[in-house]
């Protein structure tokens, strides 16, 4: 009975290093940047690891008072596709470290 604790014990152990590991990568990654652009790079989105966006830029020929809608949808696009990478990124160096596996609580 006290090899089953003793296994418990390591299986616990590997997701506590799991989670460090994860920790680190998070804190990595907020420093990265992620560059996502619409309408042919009229807009670009700059979205940090965090997933936080930290620079928009708008080319001036898109601007058009007349057409606000465009222009929204341009910036729409270009964010989400900047989160969306970004997240692909924090997630594909944490299934690095997991190998993969969907662990609940550790990210």
């Amino acid at each position: 009975m006290s090899s089953n604790k003793g296994g418990f014990a390591d299986i616990v152990k590997q997701a506590q290093r799991m989670q460090q590991q994860i920790a680190r990568v998070q804190d990595q990654m907020a420093d990265r940047e992620i560059e996502a652009t619409a309408g042919g790079g009229a807009v670009l989105a700059v979205v940090n690891g965090k997933q936080e966006l930290v620079k928009l830029t708008i080319d001036r020929e898109v601007i058009d008072p007349e057409d606000a809608q465009t222009l929204e949808e341009l910036v729409m696009t270009a964010v989400n596709l900047a989160m969306e990478n970004a997240q692909e990124m924090v997630q594909s160096e944490v299934n690095r470290i997991t190998g993969g596996l969907s662990i609940p609580g550790l990210f």
